[in-house]
C-alpha cells in the first residue's frame, strides 16, 4: 500500500519525495551492504562466511542475532543462472533466504522447506529462461544469506563447517554496480543513488501506482539530475524525506501490540506493496525473515514504548508451560538504541548478549518456571545465571526471537509476559 497523506494538502513534489524515500529505502539499505562486501574484495556469487558468532563489533547489519552464524552473498543474475547447493544439515536448523532488491525474501530454502538433506537449486533472474522447477528472483541483484545455528559455545566450530558448505556457482558479470547511501546524509547524494539503484532493479508492474506518485522527481532514468531543481523544489523534496524519515522510528517491526510486546507484521519479509513497513524494518531489521520461518517480537516498557531506558532490575517471567512454543529454538537478545534508529549489540562483563533456551547452566524453578533478569549490574546471588547484561548506559531494546515457531506465535495469539521492574 502507499503511505496515508496528511490531512493538510502538500505538495506534489514534496508527496513524491516522501514516497520515493520510503519506497527505495531498502534498496539503498542493501546496496550499502553490498558496497562493504563486494568493497572488501568478495566476488559477486560467493558466499563469504562469518568466522563466528556476532559480536558488539558488527555493525553492518541492524539487530543481528547470536543464536546463528551468516554467510552472505551477492548475487548477479546479469550473466545468466546461477547455482545454488545446501550441505546435508543433519538435526541442525539452517536456511538460506534469497532476497531481492526490494527486501522481499521470494524463497527460503532449508529445514522448513526443503528439508535437511540439501541438494542443488538453480537460481534465474527476471528475464531468464527458467528450468522446471527453477526459482526465479523478480531482481538481477540477489541477497542470499545463509543462517545455521549454533548449540551453545562448543558447537561453533561443527557450525561453521556446515555453514562453510554453502556453495554459490554464478557467471561472472562486468556490469556496473549502483551505489547505496546514507539514509540521512544530503537528500540530493540519496536520490542519486536510489535512482542508479531503480535502473539497476526495474520495478514490478504492481509498483505502477506508488511509481505514478513519484513521478515529479523524474526517478528510474539514466539521465537524473538530482542538481537540476531549484531552490524552492528543493526545498519541498527535503521536507518530504523529513516527512518519511519521521515514520522510520516506530517501535518494533510494524506489527500490532499484543499485551506487553510487539508483533512483527504478518507480511514481514514479503511486503509487496506496503511500503512503510517494508521501509521500517529496512531500519530496524534488514533481512527479516517471513513470520512462519523466524517471528521477532520486541518488548514494550510499561510505557508503551519500544525502548527501555533507566537503572534498575527487571525480570521476564516464563510459567511452566508458556515458554516459547518452537520447533527451533527461542531467546531474548539486547541491543543498544542508536540515535540514528538501528540497534546494536552492547559490551558487557560477560559477553552475554542472549540467553534462550540452549544457554548452559539456567536455573529454572521447582515447578519448571524460567526468570530472566535484566539489569546493568549483576543482578547477584541466585539470579547471576540468568543475568541478560543491559549497556552501562543510554536506551536498551530487547527482542524475543522463535525460529520455526509453533502455530500459535504465527497466529500472533501466543502472549509472553510483559518485563516488569523485579
Amino acid at each position: 500500500m502507499s503511505t496515508r497523506q496528511p490531512a493538510f494538502a502538500i505538495s506534489p513534489l514534496r508527496l513524491a519525495a516522501r514516497e520515493a524515500f520510503l519506497y527505495a529505502l531498502p534498496m539503498t539499505e542493501i546496496a550499502n551492504v553490498r558496497d562493504r562486501l563486494l568493497g572488501a574484495g568478495i566476488k559477486a556469487g560467493r558466499f563469504f562466511p562469518q568466522k563466528g558468532l556476532a559480536t558488539p563489533r558488527d555493525r553492518v547489519v541492524t539487530t543481528p542475532n547470536v543464536d546463528t552464524i551468516y554467510a552472505n552473498a551477492f548475487i548477479d543474475l546479469s550473466a545468466g543462472p546461477a547455482t545454488l547447493t545446501l550441505p546435508s544439515l543433519g538435526d541442525r536448523y539452517a536456511s538460506l533466504s534469497l532476497m531481492d532488491m526490494f527486501s522481499d525474501n521470494f524463497a527460503v530454502l532449508g529445514s522448513r522447506t526443503t528439508g535437511q538433506d540439501g541438494g542443488a537449486f538453480t537460481l534465474v533472474g527476471p528475464n531468464d529462461a527458467a528450468p522446471a522447477g527453477a526459482i526465479r528472483s523478480p531482481t538481477r541483484w540477489v541477497w542470499a544469506l545463509a543462517r545455521v545455528v549454533v548449540n551453545g559455545p562448543d558447537d561453533v566450530a561443527d557450525a561453521l563447517a556446515v555453514l562453510h558448505a554453502f556453495q554459490c556457482d554464478a557467471a561472472p558479470a562486468d556490469a556496473e554496480v549502483a551505489a547505496g547511501a546514507s539514509r540521512t546524509g544530503a537528500w540530493d547524494n540519496w536520490l542519486e543513488a536510489a535512482n542508479a539503484l531503480m535502473v539497476e532493479n526495474p520495478a514490478p508492474a504492481t509498483d505502477r501506482r506508488i511509481l505514478q506518485h513519484m513521478a515529479p522527481l523524474g526517478l528510474g532514468s539514466p539521465t537524473f539530475d538530482a542538481h537540476r531543481f531549484k531552490a524552492a523544489e528543493a526545498a519541498e523534496i527535503a521536507s518530504g524525506i523529513e516527512d518519511a524519515r519521521a515514520l522510520l522510528h516506530l517501535a518494533g517491526f510494524g506489527g500490532r501490540r499484543i499485551g506487553n510486546w510487539a508483533y512483527p507484521a504478518a507480511n514481514t519479509g514479503n511486503f509487496f506493496q506496503d511500503y512503510v513497513t517494508r521501509a521500517q524494518i529496512a531500519v530496524s531489521g534488514l533481512a527479516a525473515l517471513p513470520p512462519a520461518e523466524a517471528t521477532y517480537l520486541v518488548a514494550l516498557s510499561p510505557e508503551g514504548a519500544g525502548v527501555f531506558s533507566g537503572d534498575g532490575l527487571w525480570r521476564l517471567r516464563f510459567a511452566p508451560d508458556a515458554l516459547p512454543p518452537v520447533d527451533a529454538f527461542w531467546s531474548l537478545t539486547m541491543y543498544e538504541a542508536q540515535a540514528n534508529g538501528a540497534f546494536f549489540l552492547t559490551e558487557n562483563p560477560i559477553g552475554r548478549y542472549t540467553i534462550g533456551d540452549r544457554t548452559p547452566g539456567l536455573n529454572y524453578g521447582a515447578d519448571g518456571a524460567l526468570d530472566i533478569w535484566i539489569s546493568r549490574q549483576d543482578p547477584g546471588a541466585d539470579r547471576s545465571a540468568n543475568w541478560l547484561p543491559a549497556p552501562a548506559k543510554g536506551p536498551f531494546m530487547m527482542v524475543l526471537r522463535a525460529y520455526l515457531p509453533g502455530a500459535e506465535i504465527v497466529a500472533q495469539t501466543y502472549t509472553p509476559s510483559p518485563i516488569e521492574k523485579g
